[in-house]
């Protein structure tokens, strides 16, 4: 049986709504008043994997905003425009319709890799960046041809989502049981725990959120090799002018420590990498209170670094 949209209304110190931007309707969710901190969930999941931000950055004197991505949760799963610079532009446009010009944009796994791409491609809409188990595109891609034992090993999940339907059927069979696989395998011993993971396998049988989530899998893969994906890459050489904050897990086993580390060299602003001991790919979820030591402090600099 499938899950309808409303799975996603999950109770808590915040409110629900639907943002319109660019023709598409977003599900976001949002708690406090401030500095606008938009936050960009990754793969496999959802809003939701920001609880514990949604409560921390409101008390800290932040305006939170959690977002389903196109194609997940409650938001619009249209059948295209699952590219990175589309992304980035719908992640934009939120920024306009939620009435600001710019935000504090922190990103995890895809999310991250939109932010990093919202940084090169609109770059006055991100006045700050974090981003959170999500190497530079181009690092990623660098790092995908140079280290087959490494990180193209860790991507094998990715590399088997280029088939046509079958990847859907294998996510949304058995109530999710993949979705659950990925997540204990991704993270550190001991998390998730069976309701959180309960929670995201059941979001993804929402009709559709398979489907278009590994939309952005295969784009990212099938582009390397045509004319969208070298654009992309090149307008990426751009260097990042914002202050950024990356983030990761030392137990990541999907987008390795060493992977992302190397992405520093596309930031011409201040920067700051911080690996935190004890997480793996979820670190906002796995050790919340490192991982919002980390930002909250990092946020509190008005001149990180320099």
């Amino acid at each position: 049986m499938a899950v309808d949209e409303t799975f996603t209304q999950i109770d808590g110190p915040w409110t629900h709504r639907a943002v319109h931007a660019g023709g598409t309707r977003f599900h976001v969710v949002e708690a406090g008043e401030g500095p606008l901190v938009l936050l960009l969930h990754g793969f496999p999941q959802f809003w939701w994997t920001w609880r514990h931000q949604l409560a921390t950055l409101p008390a800290a004197g932040y305006r939170a905003v959690a977002v389903d991505l196109r194609g997940y949760g409650g938001s619009d799963k249209p059948p295209r425009g699952y590219d990175l610079p589309t992304l980035a532009g719908d992640a934009t446009g939120l920024i306009r319709a939620l009435g600001e010009t710019g935000a504090i944009v922190v990103g995890h796994d895809w999310g991250g890799l939109l932010a990093w791409t919202m940084a090169v491609t609109a770059p006055k809409s991100v006045h700050r960046l974090v981003t959170v188990a999500a190497a530079h595109p181009l690092r990623l891609r660098s790092a995908l041809r140079t280290d087959p034992f490494g990180q193209l090993k860790a991507s094998r999940h990715a590399v088997g989502f280029q088939l046509p339907l079958l990847p859907e059927r294998r996510l949304t069979r058995h109530e999710g049981a993949l979705v659950g696989r990925l997540l204990d395998a991704w993270s550190r011993p001991g998390w998730p725990d069976a309701d959180t993971s309960r929670t995201y396998r059941e979001a993804f049988r929402i009709p559709a959120v398979a489907h278009c989530a590994l939309e952005y899998h295969r784009w990212f893969g099938r582009s390397q090799f045509r004319p969208d994906g070298l654009r992309f890459a090149r307008t990426m050489h751009t260097e990042v002018e914002a202050p950024t904050l990356q983030l990761h897990g030392a137990l990541d086993r999907c987008i390795l420590p060493r992977t992302a580390q190397g992405s520093g060299r596309h930031v011409a602003a201040p920067y700051r990498w911080r690996l935190i001991e004890g997480a793996g790919h979820f670190p906002h979820e796995e050790t919340p209170e490192e991982f919002d030591a980390e930002l909250l402090g990092w946020l509190a600099d008005a001149e990180p670094d320099r």
